[in-house]
C-alpha cells in the first residue's frame, strides 16, 4: 500500500491518470474495454502539467513487446500498435552494427531492450522489465533458402526459440497474450488446395520444419498451461520494406536498377512457382485481432489468390514501361533443393471470426513495391 497525504481510495478506469509509483500495484489489461482497478495513490502525484500528464498516461496504456521489431512485419506492427495507443517495446539482439532503418521513423516512440531467443535468462529478464500485456514473436531466420545452409541455427531460432519465449511467459506471467508467427511454408508439399487451418503439414525446407515445431509447441503450451497463445499461419506478405533477398523485392529492385541503367538483366529461379501474396501492412492487423479475442486460436491469413513468380515479374516490369521477356532469365542454380510449387490459403476463419480482410490487391502491391524502388534509386 502507498502512504498518502490524505489517504483516498479511488477507482481508476482505463483512461484515468494514475501515479507512477502505483503501477506495480495493478496489472492493467486492456482489451478495447474499460477495466476497473481499485488502488491507493498520492493525490499530490496527480500533477496536471503537460509533461506529467504524458508520463501518467503511459501507465494506463496497454503494453506490447515485439520480437523482430526491426524487420518488415515488426515495423508495420509497431506502427499499428502505436496508432492504437500502445506502449510498445521492441526486443533486439546485441550486435556490433545497428540495423534500424525500418523503424528509424519510430525510434522516439519506441523502447528497445536487448535480449536473444538463444538465451533463456535474457528473455525472462525482458519480460520482467517490460511487463507486457501482449507479446508478438516475429523474430526468426526467415529467408527459406538460407535454412539449407544453416539448418541447426534455423531450428534454434524458429523452433527452440519459441519454446524459450513460452517458458518465459509461463515463469513470469501466464496472463501475457502470445502471438506466434507461423508460416504457409509449413504446408510444403500441399495435401489440398487451398490450405486451411486443418490441412496437414508437409514442410519442404529446414525453415518449414522448424516453423512446424514452433507452431505445435505454441498449441501445446496453450493446452498444457492455459496460455492465451495464438498462431497466425501467414501466407507470403510483402512490402517495400521486404529484404532484397526475397524474390518479390529482388524483382522490384531489379526492375528499378534496369530502368535506371544500373543493371542489364535479372536472374530468377522457378518462374512457375505460385504463391498467395498479400501486403504486410494488412497482415499485421490480423495479428492484433487474434490477441483481442475471448479465446485463443490459430488462423490462416491469406488473400485466397495464387500468382506465379512470372506474373509478378511481368507486372513489375510493365509498371516501369519494360518488357520482362527482354531482361529476365531463369537460373537453375537459384531453384530450391525441394520446391514448394502451389501455396494458396483459405482465410475463411479469419474473415468470419476476426472480421479481417486484405485491403491491398496483388497489382496494387506490385505497383507499390516497384514505385518505392524506382523512387529510392532516383534520388
Amino acid at each position: 500500500m502507498v502512504h498518502m497525504d490524505a489517504t483516498a481510495l479511488i477507482t481508476v478506469f482505463f483512461n484515468a491518470e494514475i501515479a507512477e509509483d502505483a503501477r506495480p500495484l495493478c496489472s492493467l489489461r486492456w482489451r478495447g474495454r474499460y477495466h476497473r482497478r481499485h488502488i491507493r495513490v498520492r493525490r499530490s502525484s496527480l500533477d496536471k502539467s503537460n509533461a506529467d500528464r504524458h508520463r501518467l498516461k503511459r501507465l494506463t496504456m496497454p503494453r506490447a513487446l515485439i520480437t523482430g521489431v526491426t524487420g518488415q512485419d515488426g515495423s508495420y506492427l509497431a506502427e499499428l500498435l502505436l496508432e492504437k495507443g500502445y506502449d510498445v517495446t521492441g526486443l533486439v539482439r546485441r550486435a556490433s552494427t545497428e540495423n534500424f532503418a525500418r523503424i528509424e521513423h519510430l525510434r522516439d516512440r519506441l523502447t528497445l531492450v536487448q535480449a536473444d531467443l538463444l538465451d533463456q535468462l535474457s528473455l525472462i529478464d525482458a519480460l520482467e522489465r517490460t511487463q507486457p500485456d501482449e507479446l508478438y514473436n516475429l523474430a526468426a531466420m526467415s529467408f527459406v533458402p538460407s535454412s539449407w545452409q544453416q539448418p541447426v541455427l534455423t531450428a534454434e531460432f524458429d523452433a527452440i526459440g519459441v519454446t524459450r519465449l513460452l517458458e518465459a511467459i509461463r515463469l513470469v506471467n501466464r496472463r501475457i497474450r502470445f502471438y506466434q508467427a507461423s508460416s504457409s511454408e509449413m504446408f510444403g508439399q500441399v495435401r489440398e488446395v487451398p490450405q486451411t487451418e486443418a490441412t496437414p503439414f508437409h514442410p519442404r525446407s529446414p525453415y518449414g520444419v522448424a516453423k512446424v515445431y514452433g507452431h505445435f509447441i505454441t498449441v501445446n503450451y496453450r493446452e498444457s498451461y492455459g496460455l492465451f497463445a495464438c498462431s497466425g499461419i501467414l501466407f507470403n506478405h510483402e512490402s517495400p520494406r521486404r529484404g532484397r533477398e526475397f524474390v518479390t523485392r529482388k524483382i522490384s529492385d531489379g526492375v528499378a536498377r534496369i530502368k535506371h541503367g544500373r543493371a542489364r538483366a535479372l536472374a530468377l529461379g522457378n518462374l512457375d512457382a505460385q504463391r498467395d501474396w498479400g501486403f504486410a501492412g494488412d497482415y499485421v492487423q490480423a495479428m492484433w485481432h487474434m490477441l483481442q479475442q475471448t479465446e485463443p486460436g490459430d488462423y490462416v491469413i491469406a488473400t485466397g489468390e495464387a500468382h506465379s513468380v512470372r506474373e509478378f515479374a511481368e507486372l513489375a516490369f510493365a509498371r516501369a514501361g519494360l518488357d520482362c521477356r527482354e531482361f529476365v532469365r531463369e537460373d537453375p542454380a537459384l531453384r530450391r533443393p525441394a520446391e514448394v510449387d502451389h501455396l494458396i490459403g483459405n482465410s475463411t476463419k479469419a474473415r468470419t471470426v476476426l472480421g479481417w480482410r486484405p485491403a491491398v490487391t496483388f497489382p496494387q502491391l506490385v505497383d507499390m513495391m516497384v514505385d518505392a524502388d524506382l523512387a529510392a534509386l532516383g534520388r
